[in-house]
């Protein structure tokens, strides 16, 4: 499984993002994927999962179907996102 946080870099919530990125890995030591939604590939996740507002997590198995998401803040804590990584 896998999770993906998607998120716009220059927005107001990224900051946020970035300090959960950076205690997810200092506490786990596994790194999350991020996603720009404003990129041709981050679009067209948006588009299969309906992500329409930001930042999300979605938790994907290895076939991509979704297990789990959250969208907007606050960000899942992070034991419940390991779960997923």
């Amino acid at each position: 499984m896998k999770a993906v946080i998607i998120y716009r870099p220059e927005s107001d919530h990224a900051r946020a993002v970035e300090d959960y990125l950076r205690d997810f890995s200092r506490q786990t030591g596994r790194e999350l994927e991020t996603m720009d939604p404003d990129t041709s590939d981050g679009a067209e996740l948006c588009r299969v999962y309906d992500i329409v507002e930001y930042p999300s997590v979605i938790a994907l198995s290895d076939d991509g179907q979704l297990q789990n998401n959250w969208r907007g803040l606050p960000l899942p804590t992070i034991s419940e996102l390991s779960y997923y990584t």
